[in-house]
């Protein structure tokens, strides 16, 4: 009877173990932006390794930059991207998409500011999956001189967010407001944590403030409500989430210290600096975050080793 329970212990360690096949990518940049796509890769979500490799190099836009590299895996396995292509004087920004993160389709600017002549620019779009409606939600900071009340900052510095919304990546909505906070608002990330249940990850690009909060609504397109004190230092930018565990871990860019710092929550109320207990590699910048599986890593090692 022993022997034979130590046998079913033992399958079912094994079983468990061949079930943990999530690993984790985190797309990334360099500066001076110019040189294209790059991506850590973790299996743990906690301890990050570069590539040390360029997997895209931009192609579109007026600067021709790869800034703020946004992914999502779609349900039907495509990866698809989307990234910062100009400071300024672009009014969309880049996408590609690719099945193995080594051959990617033609890049394409998608024009998403035009019926907005006086837009400065279009930063960081951010890519988030609704499987609830099946679409596909991007959504950007732009700066509209003049349309909203500002603070201390320059007008051309007064952002705020907007969104579009498709199913394939050929035809999309309407551009519309997504979030008017009364402040300047850049580098926002949707979580969803359950059914009518989100998290918006946020900057206050406000100049007292540059730091990182968050607000809470039952839809991904909002109305966002309730909207924290920060949970960062000022300086802070650029956030990427993950559930590991129990546990949400937001990374984002302590760009005063030049580190990468993280902050651990579980009801996104409560915040730990668990930087200490995290590693990032040197030169990493805003990216975000994908969950896949383990031979998804071991394809790219294999093949960027060559």
């Amino acid at each position: 009877m022993r022997v034979k329970l130590l046998i079913i212990n033992c399958s079912l360690l094994i079983f468990l173990a061949s079930c943990n096949q999530k690993a984790y990518l985190f797309t990334s940049f360099h500066e001076p932006a110019d040189a294209g796509l790059r991506m850590l890769y973790s299996y743990d979500g906690r301890k990050w390794s570069d590539l040390d490799t360029v997997l895209l190099k931009p192609k579109v836009g007026n600067q021709k930059v790869m800034r703020d590299p946004s992914m999502v895996q779609g349900p039907e396995g495509t990866f698809h991207l989307v990234w910062t292509s100009s400071w300024k004087g672009d009014k969309g920004f880049g996408y590609a998409s690719s099945k193995d993160l080594v051959h990617w389709s033609e890049q394409r600017f998608i024009s998403v500011m035009d019926h907005e002549p006086t837009t400065v620019n279009v930063w960081a779009p951010e890519l988030f999956y609704d499987n609830e409606q099946r679409r596909y939600i991007i959504i950007w900071a732009s700066c509209i001189p003049g349309r909203f009340e500002r603070g201390i900052e320059e007008d051309s510095n007064n952002h705020r967010m907007y969104y579009k919304v498709t199913k394939d990546f050929q035809t999309f909505s309407e551009t519309k407001l997504f979030l008017d906070p009364g402040f300047s608002v850049i580098d926002a990330v949707i979580v969803k944590r359950a059914a009518k249940d989100y998290v918006l990850v946020l900057k206050d690009n406000t100049r007292p403030e540059r730091n990182i909060k968050v607000a809470f609504a039952d839809d991904p397109l909002g109305p966002w409500k309730n909207i924290s004190k920060p949970f960062t230092d000022s300086f802070t930018e650029g956030p990427a989430v993950i559930k590991v565990k129990d546990d949400w871990l937001i990374y984002y860019d302590s760009y005063r210290k030049r580190i990468y710092e993280t902050s651990a929550t579980k009801d996104f109320i409560h915040f730990d600096n668990v930087t200490n207990k995290t590693k990032m590699p040197d030169g990493h910048k805003h990216g975000t975050i994908v969950t896949v599986e383990k031979k998804m890593i071991r394809h790219l090692i294999k093949e960027f080793e060559k």
